[in-house]
């Protein structure tokens, strides 16, 4: 690994957006990488069992199913957020409209008695 030494790079990193760290870091091609290192590394005459690869392959597969589901909930959800603050943006409108068309109706009457 290579320390970083400069202050400006330290700070402008720093100001960015926390990054992912650990396992969340990897995505399909790190996992593609990995797989395939693994395959050039294995002893010939004692290969990785079949069931063993293709658990890792299940497991990463729904992985991503399930990082899909998340965005997608993600992208749900801010809608409904959405119709939800027009709803009541609305509901205020009307409320207020109503009370301003009361108070012009009490205030004709008055002048009118």
């Amino acid at each position: 690994m290579t320390a970083i030494t400069s202050t400006s790079a330290a700070q402008s990193t720093a100001t960015r957006a926390p990054a992912k760290t650990g396992f969340g870091a990897l995505g399909s091609a790190d996992f593609i990488k990995l797989m395939t290192t693994q395959l050039q590394q294995q002893d010939p005459f004692q290969p990785v069992d079949n069931k063993e690869m293709l658990a890792q392959m299940a497991q990463f597969s729904s992985l991503s199913g399930i990082n899909d589901v998340n965005t997608t909930l993600k992208a749900i959800s801010s809608k409904l957020d959405a119709v939800l603050t027009a709803q009541t943006a609305a509901a205020n409108l009307a409320a207020a409209s109503t009370a301003q068309a009361s108070a012009t109706s009490a205030s004709t009457t008055a002048t009118a008695a």
